[in-house]
């Protein structure tokens, strides 16, 4: 086209500009110079001086000599020189999408009739580019939600061992990004956290934390909206990444889960690269919200599973308690009711099978308090707690009914937790070895800033012993921590140990 017009209106040379989201040049195709020319030149045009004046004001300009413009801002070195200048808008329905450059006619200046030619070839090519432009947009829509789609299913399947640098990649590509991060609220208050990088830098991005408030992504966690900026030096404050890796233009978008704001995915060009387009942040903000409602369903998808692992679990650990170890207990006490009437011999042998009876019932035990440890998701403390109870009460015939109340696992510090552990462990043995006691109850509880461990038993007490030096260390323990501990025993209603410390 560019061709076309220089050979209809006698012009030496010719271009046409394609005008960018920036409101400058994005494309500059040009005609008339010899490639070496071109070379030496350098960098085309980005839209300055006497073009830049048709893209403010997209009204044809005709002048005979360039040089006489005030809006002329002259030529590069290498440049071949230029007289005569004629310069029409290319526009459809009052969208400007570029202008058509001609210089140098033939015939000494452009004129009139040469200015309704190449406002006529003008038009065909404003078509042709938005024919363009909206079959490249239907392109890209259909990867973006070609990759949603893909990004969904891979979730919903559990295809992906990484589903955020799966996103992350995908978004590099389809945003045409040199960076992109996933970053996510850190373990510290009011920071965030690059959870994944992939593309310029990756490496040092991963893993990098920086001050939430102020920045891009806490705006956009905090409003839900997606935002760009048009070149992230000329405000770093708003993107800390800057401080690692040079950026230019950028778009964050929100990942959000069903009841809260899960952080934000940003997407990053060079220096000098184009901006970010509304086009291309609609598409990028309709996948991150697909992908939002996927990781949702995702995480809803396996606390599913680990719901019906637990309820597995729990039912498992039921049989085994009401059927299995009622069943072990039953046998062993026929076989000890025969013991009396049964010779020598056999009596030894009657004798293992009891050992061997209660051995698998403490083996049982064991393995039902590790399934309840499971159910009430025992991590850290709980787990340790209920590894400690069943190790100290393995030799009870009746395993201890366990309570553990309130946010233990939170509040427990390291310190406390020993604490907790010796009192439990001195407690269950005397009960083991003194109480003779039917049923044991076990309460940890975390309340009221208070922590306590109550173990109370039905049997016969502990009456004056001679070696208190255990439940003196347990005194010793509460004391430490300003606590309390006391003992209660009866004959008639067992013993009952309350100790209780503040939690700090």
């Amino acid at each position: 086209m560019v061709e076309t017009a220089c050979e209809l209106t006698g012009a030496r040379y010719g271009a046409l500009g394609v005008i960018g989201s920036d409101g400058l040049l994005e494309k500059f195709i040009h005609t008339g110079m010899a490639p070496d020319q071109v070379d030496e030149i350098g960098d085309l045009p980005r839209g300055k001086g006497l073009l830049g004046a048709l893209i403010h004001n997209p009204e044809p300009i005709r002048l005979a000599r360039l040089a006489d413009d005030p809006r002329s801002s002259g030529f590069p070195p290498h440049h071949p020189p230029m007289d005569s200048f004629l310069g029409v808008p290319i526009k459809l329905r009052n969208e400007v999408y570029g202008n058509l450059y001609l210089t140098d006619s033939l015939a000494g200046e452009f004129t009139a009739d040469d200015t309704d030619l190449a406002l006529s070839l003008a038009g065909t090519a404003a078509v042709a580019i938005e024919n363009a432009r909206l079959f490249s947009e239907a392109q890209r829509k259909q990867d973006w939600l070609q990759a949603s789609t893909e990004i969904t299913r891979l979730l919903l399947t559990g295809g992906s061992s990484d589903a955020l640098r799966e996103i992350a990649d995908r978004v590099k590509v389809l945003a045409r990004a040199d960076v992109v991060t996933v970053e996510l609220p850190a373990s510290r208050s009011g920071y965030f956290r690059v959870e994944v990088a992939t593309g310029v830098s990756e490496e040092v991005l991963q893993g990098h934390e920086y001050p939430a408030p102020g920045t891009l992504s806490q705006a956009v966690v905090d409003t839900g909206q997606a935002s760009r900026i048009a070149n992230a030096a000329d405000c770093s404050d708003l993107v800390n990444l800057t401080q690692v890796v040079p950026l230019g233009p950028v778009m964050a978008l929100p990942l959000a889960s069903v009841t809260s704001p899960r952080g934000t995915l940003v997407a990053a060009r060079l220096p000098g690269r184009p901006v970010f387009s509304l086009a291309e942040l609609d598409m990028a903000t309709t996948f991150a919200g697909q992908v939002s409602i996927a990781l949702g369903l995702a995480d809803a998808q396996v606390a599913k599973d680990q719901l019906t692992l637990l309820e597995d679990r729990g039912r498992i650990a039921r049989d085994l308690h009401d059927h299995v170890i009622q069943r072990l207990f039953a046998t062993g006490l026929t076989v000890q009711s025969v013991l009396p009437l049964t010779a020598s011999p056999a009596t030894e042998k009657l004798s293992a099978v009891v050992d061997e009876l209660d051995a698998a019932i403490r083996q049982i035990r064991a393995s039902i308090f590790s399934l309840e440890g499971a159910l009430n998701h025992s991590e850290s403390v709980r787990s340790e707690l209920l590894d400690t109870i069943v190790v100290a009460s393995s030799s009870m015939p009746v395993p201890p009914q366990v309570r553990l109340v309130g946010p233990i696992d939170t509040l427990i510090s390291p310190a406390l937790r020993d604490d907790v552990q010796a009192v439990l462990r001195e407690s269950l043995t005397n009960v083991v070895r003194h109480a003779r006691a039917a049923t044991v109850t076990v309460v940890v509880s975390v309340a009221d800033g208070v922590l306590a461990v109550d173990v109370q038993d039905d049997g016969v007490g502990f009456g004056s012993p001679v070696h208190r030096s255990g439940l003196a260390n347990l005194l010793d323990r509460a004391e430490n921590h300003r606590g309390t501990f006391v003992v209660e025993s009866a004959p008639t209603k067992g013993t009952r140990l309350q100790w209780s410390v503040p939690i700090p």
